[in-house]
């Protein structure tokens, strides 16, 4: 089962590659840049090397590089989504500072305490398991080091709630088809955000990774949540 998540999150990940940045900004209202700015903030203070997980076209990366230039791990396990990144970054004055790598969130390619921090956007729930990828993070950061994961998170307001999940049941699917040709990768967007667990249940999944100093800070009425946690 974990293999054929991975394989499917993969497949339709390679299939809306070039829209996908597209997709996310105008299905957000363009709020998806400011919630960028809030994760990688988290992290402004740390030194270099970090580790961006999940990185897709490598946007947070680019992101945490712009608050302060330092080296940048891009790991996403989708190729077409690095080599997009790096043909729409490569005249960027942060290029430089990128290291893209292909590789698995659930079995990571580096030593244990190699990096002074690590972010994950809109992965987590991708994971086939995410406790298994939480674990691998804790394992490369160096004690001290901090987390950062920005999430999409099921609003609790009674009156925003149903909005939201016509917003994402019809509107997300019509859109993301339209622009992509691939309906199906939106309508798995909606079924993931439903199916993905509360901020209690991924603050206990930390604790039980080991992290301490836990935080989920709810953002846009909750569509999204930032957690942190450091590594003791």
């Amino acid at each position: 089962m974990a293999m054929k998540k991975r394989d499917f999150v993969k497949e339709k990940f390679s299939r809306v590659t070039r829209r996908y940045d597209l997709v996310n900004t105008l299905g957000s209202l363009g709020r998806d840049a400011s919630w960028r700015k809030k994760t990688a903030a988290e992290l402004r203070e740390y030194a270099g090397p970090l580790l961006d997980l999940c990185a897709g076209t490598m946007a947070l990366s680019l992101e945490l590089i712009r608050q302060r230039p330092r080296t940048v791990v891009a790991l996403d396990l989708t190729p077409e989504m690095l080599f997009y990144g790096i043909f729409r970054h490569r005249q960027s004055p942060y290029f430089p500072f990128l290291r893209p790598v292909c590789g698995d969130a659930e079995d990571l390619p580096f030593p244990a305490h190699t990096f002074y921090g690590a972010t994950m956007a809109f992965g987590l729930r991708n994971l086939s398991r995410p406790k298994k990828g939480l674990h691998e993070i804790y394992r490369v950061l160096k004690p001290g080091g901090k987390l950062a994961i920005l999430e999409f998170s099921r609003p609790k307001n009674p009156l925003f709630a149903p909005l939201y999940r016509f917003y994402l049941f019809r509107y997300m699917p019509f859109l993301g088809g339209w622009l992509t040709g691939d309906p199906e990768a939106y309508r798995y967007l909606a079924r993931s955000i439903y199916e993905f667990p509360a901020p209690e249940v991924v603050l206990a999944w930390m604790e039980e990774s080991g992290f301490s100093s836990l935080r989920a800070q709810s953002l846009t009425l909750g569509v999204v949540t930032i957690y942190t946690g450091v590594k003791p």
